[in-house]
């Protein structure tokens, strides 16, 4: 162990590896304990063989006792938890940083886009993060020294990168000036999200009443002595602004590198012109608590041009969203909590993880702390978040599960269907006449077109489905209302922990409504799954169940297997389930991974002989999220690779499609993430419809290869789309459906307007329940949709739960039909009866309306708007005389 000098800032300890030392390869190792020095710690050195070397943790428990440090940064790899779960820093309070010495050449990182390889990302961020640690960054970079003469030899060594080691300590520091700042110093901002171009949908978060957990926390924080101030009401005292100077703004873009300025001013032009600026000065959507600032993030912004010199911007924030994180470093915060998953800081332009000073999260953030209440069951977000911004990312409760009832109007085809389920033995007449009644009435009350039944279907096949769907109707769970933070075990307790600067315990991600009990209690700082060892064993069994389901629903839709089909895949899902989709998409192309011998990672693939499929292999393209592709390299390479085994075999074409090689897994470019589909989503026009479908394709134009590297090949995702009859999503999550966020109608909506805008035949879409892994089922879009709407939207016990939320629950009213609207105008798959019976839950009950007035009027304009423009798009014919009356009263 080496010991320094310094003042009394405190000490920090750096831990290595002993190889390090004994190689002589301790240049990063050096100028970390260097740079904190310089900055006013005392810092110390301890090397190691392991960390989980047996001894080291005692004798390493025994020092920080001892020496109190107030920080520690480790500079090995991999978790360290033992079998019980804890680790040999367990003994100290203080935060554990984690840097990562890259096994790549400066040269390498600086033009990869994703930062790390995938075996480094493994190592020094996915694993640590197990064991509660916050990514610092990069500190190092390995090259060839100077060529030895006489050896003839370069030698390869870890050579420390002095930028990114101020980075780190600046990190570091400023997590220290948190916990030694006493409490009612604090200088602290809360941030909740936006919506683009819609404020009665602010502050929004995933299953989170953003607004009232902002006012729980601030009372929290002024019982444990933070200096705040009481106020408005948050959805009145956002609607002020505070100021600033416009001179200042351009004053302070100079600490920006010159690159993202000349960015910035080729997407967006002159400062002065942004909505944000009037009278010389930005107006930000902001309100100050005493010491505390709550504000609105800003519209990042779209840049409106497509023209090819400008593509590259075209997820450069605008001057008004820069502004708004350089006034925030201007008034020099302690922290910063982003309420709620999730914002848009940590998906902006740069690398994947291991970031540099030219990417957007780190320009405009800097070193300044940032704690993140998020969804417990959203791994995927977290870790973005976690890797990106460097974020402790406080896990919190979904909203809580209620179960659904079968709604007033099918109570009678539940009736017709008992009686003719008791009726085996009755006369054949009388059999004939409930068969009769079961589909007059199904048709009547709109639950044939819910199934896409034709008439020319058999009677068995009628009345299974309809049996089937009204029974799924009284089986379905929604979530309740949303989750306040801090109403959840641990999550007050990580809050203050983290603002105090001290470590947070971690803890798994994933959704307790889904048998994760282990999630519990909320409150510690999620992780996610080591990458390589996805998909696991049980996921894989659960894939290969997903996939028999989806092709005995193909079978039973068209009397064949697909001929083509997309499957999207999220990061976030691969995360939370360990695979079970990727696993799918392997057992349809007749591929089952290779796990290593004792070990749980995946080590290959193997194929599965026709004669053991026993049906021909499935033609599968990937469309995979920019998230899948940053976390998830390893399985577009290993699906690749497969692809590329299979065209290799003496197969007969028909039950082998893959002799056709082709690139077959796509996603966005690199640096990019989400489909960018602006307004065209909600602007109900063929050629808002057709830009819809090119953001989709222009968001999927990317091949990953099988060296895992991307490049553009929008010939090729032309050609698999095109070839496509089928497109699935799974999902998993209980207390989530297609109609909760705007996400499902982009990815799956948007693939029939993508389809369409390349002029191919309308696709069949499906959406697999996963959610009792039991008992998957496979439905289409439409089926989906109208189970949604009957068993949580349309229910009016939904309605009355979201009523306890205020301004937020009148949002998520209003969210709801924003969704059901995207579908309708991308894919044309919500009948307008399901538009009748939303109406009638929300707009036609005076109590439903009245609390729209009074809490969020905007979010009433926009349903009765809206209703509008489905009507005049010819997108809903209500069949309803009063509706139509009030839609024309209401204009």
């Amino acid at each position: 162990m080496g010991r320094g000098g310094g003042p009394a800032k405190g000490s920090v300890l750096v831990t290595f590896y002993r190889s390090y030392l004994t190689a002589g390869d301790t240049g990063p190792v050096d100028a970390l304990i260097r740079a904190f020095r310089e900055a006013g710690f005392a810092a110390l050195g301890a090397f190691v063989p392991s960390l989980k070397a047996p001894g080291v943790a005692d004798w390493l428990s025994a020092h920080l006792s001892q020496c109190a440090p107030v920080a520690i940064v480790n500079a090995t790899a991999f978790s360290a938890r033992d079998d019980a779960g804890r680790t040999p820093f367990d003994a100290a309070s203080c935060p554990v940083f984690q840097v990562a010495l890259s096994t790549a050449r400066r040269r390498d990182w600086a033009a990869s886009e994703r930062g790390l390889s995938p075996a480094d990302l493994a190592m020094h961020v996915v694993l640590p993060e197990v064991d509660g640690r916050l990514f610092a960054g990069i500190v190092s970079h390995k090259s060839p020294g100077k060529r030895h003469p006489a050896l003839q030899f370069s030698r390869f060594a870890h050579r420390a990168d002095a930028g990114r080691i101020s980075a780190v300590v600046d990190r570091v520091t400023h997590w220290h000036r948190l916990a030694a700042t006493p409490a009612a110093d604090r200088q602290l901002a809360i941030i909740l999200s936006t919506y683009p171009g819609r404020a009665h949908q602010m502050a929004h978060a995933v299953g989170l009443d953003a607004l009232a957990s902002t006012e729980r926390v601030l009372e929290t924080l002024a019982a444990h002595g933070y200096a705040t101030a009481p106020g408005a009401p948050l959805p009145q005292a956002l609607g002020e602004t505070l100021s600033w100077p416009l001179v200042d703004y351009l004053a302070s873009l100079q600490s920006l590198p010159e690159s993202l300025r000349d960015d910035l001013h080729r997407a967006w032009g002159d400062p002065a012109a942004d909505p944000l600026v009037r009278d010389g000065a930005f107006h930000f959507a902001a309100t100050r608590r005493g010491h505390v600032l709550v504000g609105l993030q800003p519209e990042r912004g779209e840049v409106a041009t497509r023209d090819s010199d400008y593509h590259d911007l075209s997820r450069t924030p605008r001057h008004g969203y820069v502004a708004f994180y350089l006034w925030l470093r201007s008034e020099r915060l302690h922290a910063l909590i982003h309420m709620g998953a999730h914002g848009t800081l940590e998906w902006l332009p740069g690398k994947s993880v291991a970031l540099s000073d030219t990417c957007w999260p780190e320009a405009l953030l800097g070193p300044t702390p940032v704690i993140y209440p998020f969804i417990v069951n959203d791994p995927g977000e977290a870790a973005q978040a976690k890797r990106r911004i460097g974020a402790v990312t406080l896990g919190h409760l979904p909203p809580s599960l209620a179960q659904s009832c079968l709604p007033p109007e099918l109570h009678r085809l539940e009736r017709l269907l008992d009686e003719y389920s008791t009726a085996d033995g009755l006369d054949p007449a009388r059999r004939n006449r409930l068969i009769s009644a079961i589909r007059d009435e199904a048709a009547a009350s709109g639950v044939a077109a819910d199934l896409g039944l034709p008439v020319h279907a058999t009677p068995a096949e009628a009345i299974t489905r309809i049996d089937r769907f009204v029974c799924d109707l009284k089986e379905s769970q929604y979530g309740a209302g949303l989750h306040v933070f801090g109403k959840g075990e641990g999550e007050i307790e990580g809050l203050l922990a983290s603002l105090d600067g001290r470590r947070v315990a971690p803890g798994p991600a994933g959704s307790p409504w889904r048998g994760r009990q282990d999630v519990l209690p909320t409150g510690r700082n999620l992780f996610s799954v080591d990458p390589r060892a996805v998909p696991s064993r049980n996921a894989h069994a659960q894939g290969v169940k997903l996939a028999e389901e989806l092709i005995r629903r193909h079978l039973q839709d068209h009397g064949d297997y697909p001929r083509g089909l997309v499957v999207d895949l999220w990061g976030s899902a691969t995360m939370r389930t360990a695979g079970e989709e990727f696993a799918m998409a392997l057992h349809l192309a007749g591929l089952a991974p290779r796990w290593d011998d004792g070990s749980a990672r995946v080590s290959g693939f193997e194929v599965i002989p026709l004669a053991l499929l026993g049906r021909p292999r499935i033609d599968v393209t990937l469309r995979v999220s920019g998230l899948f592709r940053d976390v998830f390299p390893g399985l577009a390479q290993l699906f690749e690779a497969g692809a590329e085994a299979l065209s290799g075999r003496d197969e007969p074409p028909e039950d082998n499609p893959y002799i056709t090689r082709t690139a077959r897994v796509f996603g966005p470019k690199p640096g990019l993430y989400g489909l960018g589909m602006g307004t065209a989503a909600d602007t109900f026009t063929d050629e808002a419809r057709a830009a819809a479908g090119e953001a989709w394709l222009t968001a999927s134009s990317w091949a990953i290869g099988p060296d895992g590297q991307s490049h553009e090949a929008r010939a090729a995702l032309e050609a698999r789309v095109l070839a496509a009859d089928s497109f699935v999503h799974a999902q998993d999550l209980p207390e989530t459906d297609v109609l909760i966020a705007a996400d499902y109608a982009a990815h799956e909506a948007g693939f029939a307007a993508a389809v369409a805008r390349l002029g191919g035949a309308k696709p069949t879409l499906y959406h697999i329940d996963a959610t009792r892994p039991d008992t998957p089922q496979a439905r289409t879009l439409t089926e989906e949709i109208a189970r949604v709407v009957r068993a949580r939207a349309a229910n009016p016990h939904w309605a009355e739960g979201m009523m306890h939320h205020g301004f937020r629950g009148g949002a998520e009213i209003a969210a709801t039909l924003d969704h059901m609207a995207a579908f309708a105008h991308l894919a044309q798959v919500v009948p307008p009866h399901l538009f009748d019976l939303y109406h009638d839950a929300t707009l036609g009950r005076d109590e439903v309306r009245d609390f729209l007035q009074r809490e969020n009027p905007a979010a009433l304009a926009a349903m009765e708007d809206l209703f509008r423009r489905l009507r005049d798009a010819g997108l809903w014919q209500t069949r309803r005389n009063s509706i139509a009356a009030r839609l024309d009263g209401a204009a």
